[in-house]
Order: C-alpha cells, then structure tokens, then sequence
C-alpha cells in the first residue's frame, strides 16, 4: 500500500500527528545546532580568564568573554563588566545573566515534552474513534459482516495508534537526553560562576589591600 493510502486510512486524527512528528523534528534539529554552538572547553576559558585577571588585564577577558560563544561566556562577561561594582551587585549581575542563558538552553524543551506526551494520545483517539465507526457500520449492516471486514476496520483504527506511539517514544527518548545535556551545561554554568565571583572578589580585596597600603 502506497505511504499516502496508508495515512489516509488512518482518517483525520492523522493531521495533527504528522504536524506533531514535523514539530518535533524541527525543534531536535534546532536545539542539536544551538547546543553545538555553544560547545567549547569551559575550563580552559576559566583559566584564560583567570590569567587575565591575575594580571589585572580586565579589558582584554572582557574582550575574550565577548568573543567565545556560549553561556559560560556570558555569565562571565557579565561578572566582569560590574568588576568596579559592589559584591551584591556582582553577584546580582552573574546570577540574572545564569537565569537568562537557562532559559536559552531550556528554550523549546517544553513543546517537545508536550509532542511527546500527546502524540500517543492523540493516536488512541484515532483508534477510539475508528473502532465507532466500524462498529457503527457493523449495526448499519445489522451485524451482517464478515471477518474480513471487521480486521480491516480494526486495522485502519490502530494505525493511529502505531503512529502516534512511533513519534512519542522516539520524542520522550531525545527530550530526556537534551534534558540532560542542558542541566550539564547548567551545572557547568553553577561551577564557573562562582569561581568566576571568587576571582573578582579576591581581586577586590587585593586592590583595598593596596589601596590602604
């Protein structure tokens, strides 16, 4: 049976699958490039950005943290602005640019948790409502069926089923395993960031050392 015979027998329940297997992919392919992007050693940069500050060349880790992509490098680029600042505001500063950057990461997560928990739903309805329907033409016919015609009715209503199955498991397995890229990169994020604030903290109270000396 040709592929278009097939989804037209699984009747209309079969149009907001396809449009949920489409969505699903489009947002995989889109959150795979987006976290490839932001790929890069976050200990070497700390380490870069560390040996920059040790030798008080705050311009040249700015410079540095502008141009590594990534959420490390905003967290830090965003610490490093505020170096003349307050702690609090330091620290206030690091913290909004982290909440922002996870809703990056997080970004489109929920739909695909949502294709993934609905399509098989959505599948069992098709065949809810083709079982009626071939039951209903059972009682037109006044129970004057065949096998035959039964199978075939039966069939025809768990392709829904079978369709809507083959794009919620598939979903739910990617969602959970970029679920977990994501809370690496948070983790990530959380160890960066406060060695990122005990660098400028320490170098603050190197310059009032001076200062007072």
């Amino acid at each position: 049976m040709p592929l278009y015979q097939f989804f037209a027998k699984g009747g209309i329940m079969m149009i907001p699958l396809i449009l949920c297997s489409f969505l699903a992919v489009v947002i995989l392919v889109e959150r795979l490039i987006a976290l490839r992007k932001i790929r890069i050693n976050s200990r070497t940069f700390v380490l870069q950005v560390k040996n920059l500050l040790l030798r008080n060349r705050i311009d040249e880790a700015i410079a540095l943290s502008k141009q590594t992509p990534g959420p490390i490098a905003a967290i830090t680029k965003a610490g490093l602005v505020k170096h003349t600042k307050p702690r609090e505001e330091i620290k206030d500063s690091i913290e909004s640019a982290a909440r922002t950057q996870i809703f990056h990461l997080e970004k489109n997560l929920g739909i695909l948790g949502t294709v993934a928990a609905i399509a098989p739903l959505i599948g069992f309805l098709g065949t809810v409502t083709g079982m009626i329907k071939a039951f209903m033409e059972i009682q037109l016919r006044g129970g004057n069926v065949d096998a035959g015609v039964l199978a075939g009715g039966i069939w025809e209503a768990l392709i829904t089923t079978a369709f809507g199955l083959s794009i919620g498991i598939p979903a739910l397995i990617f969602y959970n395993w970029l679920l977990g890229k994501v809370e690496f990169h948070v983790q990530e994020m959380r160890e960066s960031s406060g060695e990122l604030l005990d660098m400028l903290l320490e170098k603050e109270d190197q310059d009032e050392h001076r200062s007072l000396t």
